[in-house]
């Protein structure tokens, strides 16, 4: 490869993972990303986005200069500034291109870069779970559980799809039946205001467990309770709720695929996203027995007279966990097209 050729880097941060990789444009009316290096790093091991950034690129020198680089960061970006959420990280947009020695350099809320990557994905990427109306014309919508609860929206002008972010997973959590509305008042009492993502989140599923333990509504097992101590609890709970070990599982499952149901059938109404659905995060694609099942579906579909207008709706899971990288790749690509002024940049 040339030393003179254009490089961009990208990355998607999240409260538990770093995803970062550093791509060529290829040549063509499409311009093909080639990803060059990728490496996946952990978020709490590092002070700031520069400072594991500048971890990444020192590892491995690759003949090349970056041009432009779009970090996907959770958080609400406020004239690029993002406090990122879950990480103790204040990121500024407008010291980066300094802190890295690259001219150009983006940020993007992770869920907005999620849905830039979208486009970026093939067939095999995704699951359907309802092919509705078939068409991808007209807005979609992004739901995404992970450490945190991510919604972002992708509006329609009749020929392309264009992201734009929001804060949704941090809204009011609304229950829809008596054992929800039991939910809501369990954790009013520990957290005051209970946001979407204290139930439909990393946290969520042991929050529901504990509401059922707490409250009677559930007898915990203690072989589950013991590998509880040392293991991954939501990955526990799902275990035993698939194999029908643990009713008091079982039900904890249940009520969280009824309520991300619910509130991707909301996110759907409110985005008007005839052109389809997406799941992402790192949750659903690790509990995909649940999301074929009836519950999630009915769910989702459980919004009185608006119940055919969502049937409409092509509704699928995300399976590439590199969306939201690929996504930010996207934006600094476009990045890259429109540099009219090049910067002369660090070499790495």
């Amino acid at each position: 490869m040339s030393k003179n050729h254009k490089l961009i880097l990208a990355g998607d941060l999240g409260g538990t993972n770093f995803r970062i990789a550093l791509f060529r444009v290829m040549s063509g009316p499409h311009g093909a990303l080639k990803k060059l290096r990728s490496e996946r790093l952990v978020s709490i091991q590092f002070n700031s986005l520069a400072e594991a950034v500048r971890s990444f690129l020192e590892k491995e020198a690759i003949p090349g200069n970056i041009m432009t680089a779009c970090f996907g960061v959770p958080g609400p970006n406020i004239a690029g500034v993002v406090h990122a959420t879950n990480l103790n990280w204040l990121i500024d947009v407008n010291e980066l291109p300094n802190q890295l020695g690259i001219p150009r350099v983006e940020i993007l809320n992770d869920l907005e870069a999620t849905a830039f990557g979208v486009g970026e994905l093939c067939h095999s990427d995704f699951l359907l779970l309802q092919a509705g109306a078939g068409s991808r014309a007209g807005n979609q919508c992004v739901i995404a559980p992970g450490t945190g609860l991510g919604e972002a929206g992708l509006f329609w002008d009749g020929h392309h799809h264009h992201p734009w972010a929001s804060e949704g997973g941090h809204a009011d959590f609304a229950p829809t039946d008596d054992v929800q509305a039991a939910l809501l008042e369990f954790l009013h009492k520990e957290y005051g205001r209970v946001s979407c993502e204290r139930v439909i989140a990393g946290i969520g599923i042991a929050n529901i467990y504990r509401f059922l333990r707490d409250t009677g509504r559930g007898k915990e097992k203690p072989m589950v309770a013991k590998k509880m101590l040392s293991g991954d609890v939501n990955a526990i709970i799902d275990e035993h709720s698939r194999n029908g070990s643990c009713g008091l599982c079982r039900d904890t499952m249940d009520i969280f695929i009824r309520i991300l149901g619910a509130e991707a059938g909301n996110l759907a109404l409110k985005t008007m996203a005839t052109g389809g659905v997406y799941l992402g995060g790192g949750i659903p694609p690790r509990i995909l027995e649940h999301l074929r099942g009836p519950l999630f579906l009915e769910s989702f579909l459980n919004k009185g007279r608006m119940r055919l207008l969502l049937e409409s709706m092509p509704l699928s899971v995300i399976l590439n966990d590199n969306a939201a990288l690929l996504g930010s790749a996207r934006y600094a690509a476009r990045m890259l097209s429109s540099l009219k002024r090049v910067i002369p940049p660090k070499t790495y």
